[in-house]
């Protein structure tokens, strides 16, 4: 299928075709069409599967048809509500690329950063607004955005605004929507609050499910290292001896020992990057954009702030620490396999955290492949560990051709 068959305007198509993506991705196919028939949807889809243009294309596409109604520049119709500023920067500029042909504006707003140049150009008028829950309800109390003339609502990464603690924000914004309205509600898990959540927000919702959480991509190789937990950052530089690695993710669970392993890196010559949410929007963003020209070998990341990255050629990410969340292990392994790429998913686990890894193999239903023999073994300590050969290069799982460029953004 390709993006023709969806039946999208020529302006879509030829923003597209710039962008170099021809063929969609599954929840592109079976959302699009509904979302362009007006209805309400839920769609159960992890991070890496393509959902911003699964919401934003349609959007684009029906604020398009109602031109000839009434002109462009009417107010806010379309809100997207997502948990962090790094995602809200990705929709931003999802949307610009796939409205460059279309007479539409959109503003991104965040906390974390004055919030002067947000309101000027709300002030001078937005079509489409990208914003994180906080952000939005200051700029709500002091009447500078409205919110009475939306027609399109996007809740995106719901079950990250539950665990954010966002809860209680969003169902204050949507106490400020308008009733009649058509609402997307995307999720990658589906606990009972966000069900419930759903339940109240959705009008006879079209469900769409695509790569639930508890699969994990065949694009990206798994491996865990048994190692003793203060081992674990001699162990990460032996690793890194690896030149095939040009660049790595590594995700770690506290933002102070994000500090740390990267000062630790930087001093013996790895350049190195941490990221978390209390670092400033712009020393963020600069780490993010040294580490995708390469400027930054490794950048250390803990959840929430790695949550909008998306970088096609990330071959490896590694798990410093084991979440105890085993759907974040997804989310986390998602990182790298994108677009059609290869990757590959490293994981470090001492004795405190084979739990973590249990559940982890329960939720993805298969054992990941442990790793023996390298300097810093302590499986001996793990009686099933399955011994696989040590294989950090990608040059043989890259052969087989070039491949097919297709649209996977989160």
């Amino acid at each position: 299928m390709s993006f023709k068959d969806l039946q999208l305007i020529e302006p879509i198509l030829a923003a597209l075709s710039k962008e170099g993506y021809t063929a969609p991705t599954q929840i592109q196919q079976q959302s699009i069409p509904f979302i362009l028939q007006g209805k309400d949807l839920l769609g159960h889809a992890q991070t890496g599967t393509g959902k911003t243009a699964a919401f934003a294309i349609p959007i684009l596409q029906m604020m398009h048809s109602q031109l000839s109604e009434q002109p462009a520049h009417q107010g806010i119709q379309a809100l997207i509500l997502t948990p962090t500023r790094e995602l809200a920067i990705q929709i931003g500029e999802s949307i610009k690329a796939y409205g460059r042909f279309l007479p539409f504006k959109h503003e991104v707003i965040f906390g974390g950063v004055p919030q002067f140049h947000q309101v000027h150009a709300i002030r001078r008028g937005v079509d489409i607004l990208v914003a994180t829950p906080g952000r939005l309800l200051d700029l709500l109390k002091q009447n500078v955005v409205h919110l009475n003339n939306i027609k399109y609502f996007v809740l995106d990464e719901a079950d990250r605004m539950l665990d954010m603690g966002f809860v209680h924000d969003v169902k204050r914004i949507i106490a400020r929507l308008p009733i009649k309205k058509q609402t997307l509600f995307f999720s990658a898990t589906m606990p009972m609050e966000i069900k419930q959540l759903a339940s109240t927000l959705l009008n006879n919702p079209v469900k769409v499910e695509v790569n639930p959480v508890s699969s994990t991509t065949e694009m990206v190789q798994q491996q865990v290292y048994y190692v003793e937990k203060m081992k674990k950052l001699d162990l990460l530089v032996y690793l890194l001896k690896d030149e095939s690695i040009k660049t790595m993710l590594v995700f770690i669970q506290m933002k102070h020992h994000a500090d740390k392993l990267a000062k630790q890196l930087n001093n013996i010559g790895i350049p190195t990057e941490a990221m978390h949410g209390n670092k400033l929007q712009n020393v963020r963003q600069r780490a993010l954009h040294n580490f995708k020209t390469h400027k930054t070998r490794v950048l250390v990341a803990t959840d929430i702030a790695a949550r909008g990255i998306d970088i096609d050629e990330l071959t490896h990410v590694l798990n410093y620490d084991l979440p105890n969340v085993p759907e974040t292990y997804v989310h986390r392994i998602g990182r790298t396999g994108r677009a059609g790429a290869k990757g590959l998913a490293i994981s470090f686990c001492d004795w405190s955290e084979k739990s973590f890894l249990n559940d982890i193999q329960q939720l993805i239903r298969k054992p990941i492949p442990v790793i023996k023999g390298h300097p810093f073994d302590n499986s001996l300590m793990h009686a099933e560990a399955a011994e696989v050969p040590r294989n950090l290069s990608l040059n043989r799982m890259r052969r087989g051709g070039k491949r097919n460029r297709t649209f996977m953004q989160a």
